[in-house]
């Protein structure tokens, strides 16, 4: 029988690879593990629950095509965790993961602009890279190296929307809205982009506002919102809602005040597959948001694997931009040729992986801030019981029309 020294026995494991590594010792290929921290309980869960999805498929996909060829075949594993429905919640969370979960390599997370900024302190000091589809420019806007927002941030998103809506009014109807009001929740991504507008990108396309009124979600009654907008008989109405219970409340409470006023919200909240459970498909006709992400052209199997798979009647911006975050980390890995966080975040900033497949718009690569390079978005309108992409028009599942 041969005998190992202690000596012998502690050389060896200095050796081994330093946590987070990918391992073949003793023969054994470890998984990489990739966390997904959403909400998964309270007020967001829907939203939580879809991104995990799109993260469920991505990493099946990549690991029936051979899993990372530049580390053996590494397989992915998802890592799920509950952000919860607060800020508090969420950062607690992140404290739990990067203690628990030693060995990740990447995350995605955390939903709400606010989540994600109270998680990325967490994860920066714990050196760990966060792709985010949050829209907040403050979140890439602090100097840290290992957070990368994939979306357009909010302003930029507002600059992006404001001119084409404005152009699609003057295609269809012949003349340019004038007068806007403005209804707003106090979430970090919907302030940012009211600010935008407030600092001249209203002015830039000539449109007068005539209300701004900002509420804490969710609301109860949305009765005193839409009193104020009848009142005023704007030309448009811009709605920020981040919640589907507030969505459904102003929109049915415009339907009983019979305001019939060309409607454009950003976010998805309008446009998540529960609104047509208190909604009528008839009150919804029509209305348009600016959104992040979509399933768009290019994305038929995607969407009809997620109808089959998952009975969802749509892709939203939660399951194809966490699919595509998978995606980019695999591309990351493949370029990095080592599974650990420094090596991983050091190729998101190097690297340049083409054009976005799975995110409109821009290529894949960040810029010194931690932004995805032409990050555009999508625009999307409900037409027959479906919110489909519309804009733009390379990525266009259907043709906008302006609501009359």
């Amino acid at each position: 029988m041969t005998k190992i020294s202690r000596r012998a026995l502690l050389g060896t494991a200095l050796a081994l690879p330093a946590a987070g590594a990918i391992s073949n010792v003793f023969g054994q290929t470890r998984t990489i593990q990739y966390g997904v921290l959403v909400p998964l309980s309270g007020l967001y869960a829907r939203a939580g629950t879809m991104m995990r999805v799109g993260a469920e498929m991505a990493i099946a996909d990549i690991n029936a095509s051979g899993g990372i060829k530049a580390l053996g075949g590494a397989k992915l594993e998802l890592v799920a965790l509950d952000s919860g429905d607060t800020t508090e919640k969420a950062k607690n969370a992140a404290q739990r993961m990067v203690a628990s979960y030693p060995n990740l390599v990447a995350a995605s997370g955390a939903y709400l602009s606010s989540f994600s900024l109270a998680v990325t302190e967490v994860t920066e000091r714990a050196r760990l890279p966060v792709l985010t589809l949050s829209y907040s420019e403050l979140i890439t806007s602090r100097g840290f190296k290992y957070v990368f927002q994939t979306s357009a941030p909010a302003g930029a998103q507002a600059a992006i929307t404001l001119p084409m809506v404005m152009q699609l009014a003057q295609s269809t109807t012949g003349k340019r809205p004038k007068t806007v009001a403005i209804i707003t929740d106090n979430t970090g991504s919907s302030i940012a982009s009211v600010k935008a507008m407030k600092e001249g990108l209203l002015d830039q396309v000539g449109l007068t506002p005539l209300l701004l009124e900002t509420y804490t979600p969710p609301i109860t009654d949305a009765t005193w919102l839409i009193q104020q907008v009848r009142t005023r008989r704007p030309d448009l109405l811009f709605f920020l809602p981040t919640i589907i219970s507030d969505a459904k409340l102003v929109l049915e409470k415009m339907t009983e005040f019979r305001l019939h006023i060309p409607t454009v919200s950003f976010g998805m909240a309008i446009a998540e597959p529960d609104v047509l459970n208190t909604v009528s498909p008839v009150v919804l006709e029509g209305l348009m948001a600016a959104v992040a992400n979509w399933g768009f052209k290019g994305h038929e199997r995607l969407i009809k694997r997620l109808k089959e798979q998952y009975h969802e009647p749509w892709m939203t911006q939660n399951q194809i931009s966490t699919y595509g975050d998978i995606w980019l980390i695999k591309a990351a890995l493949e370029n990095a040729g080592v599974a650990t966080r420094e090596a991983v975040a050091r190729a998101l900033h190097t690297m340049d992986a083409g054009p976005s497949i799975y995110y409109p718009g821009g290529r894949l690569k960040f810029d010194d801030k931690g932004r995805r390079e032409g990050a555009q978005l999508t625009i999307i309108q409900w037409q027959d019981g479906v919110p489909v992409t519309v804009f733009p028009a390379q990525l266009a599942m259907a043709t906008p029309r302006w609501r009359q």
